[in-house]
């Protein structure tokens, strides 16, 4: 391979890595709880979500509770389906959930397929007063499409899952308004 051609193949392979990342972030923001982007109802967040995997793509809880909770889910609809049910749970609804990722490890990339782990912690918070706080790990493969990147597989595992203190922390966004136009 000539310098220039091995300079090409190595930009690639770092945009793959940097739009597999943007595309994890966009997946867990999109999860999180108030929703940080204004304007999308359940629905819509869960069809957002839904439209970032492949078409052949897998949403997959692995392992005691994370596969028991969560199952395996086919495809952007049955993924957006997931969703809506997660969204819709009202007793006791969910009204604090933030994602934050650590850990990252992307071990095989090329021009058109990535894959890597990552290790995620969120806080829960319920409209009953209960707290949690979870932790799992991540492995996902992405996938360049006609559409661009994809998730082609997204496997979570429970790490563990427990309970926060009381009063744990001073205050909560009850509403983001972070992204809202000025």
């Amino acid at each position: 391979m000539d310098e220039l051609a091995e300079l090409r193949h190595r930009v690639a392979l770092l945009e793959a890595e940097a739009a597999v990342r943007r595309l994890l972030a966009r997946y867990l923001y999109l999860c999180d709880v108030p929703l940080p982007e204004p304007g999308l109802t359940d629905d819509e967040r869960a069809e957002a979500i839904g439209s970032l995997f492949a078409e052949d793509g897998i949403w997959q809880g692995v392992g005691g509770a994370h596969g028991a909770q969560f199952g395996e889910h086919r495809g952007p609809s049955g993924v957006a389906a997931h969703m809506r049910r997660f969204f819709a749970e009202a007793r006791p609804r969910q009204v604090f959930n933030t994602h934050y990722l650590t850990s990252e490890q992307i071990y095989d990339v090329g021009e058109d397929h990535a894959e890597g782990t990552w290790v995620q912690f969120q806080p829960w918070v319920h409209d009953d007063g209960s707290t949690l706080i979870r932790s799992s790990r991540l492995r996902v493969t992405f996938r360049r499409t006609d559409a661009g990147w994809k998730i082609a597989r997204y496997r979570t595992e429970n790490l563990f899952i427990g309970d926060l203190p009381s009063g744990w922390a001073q205050t909560l966004i009850g509403n983001s308004v972070l992204m809202s136009v000025e």
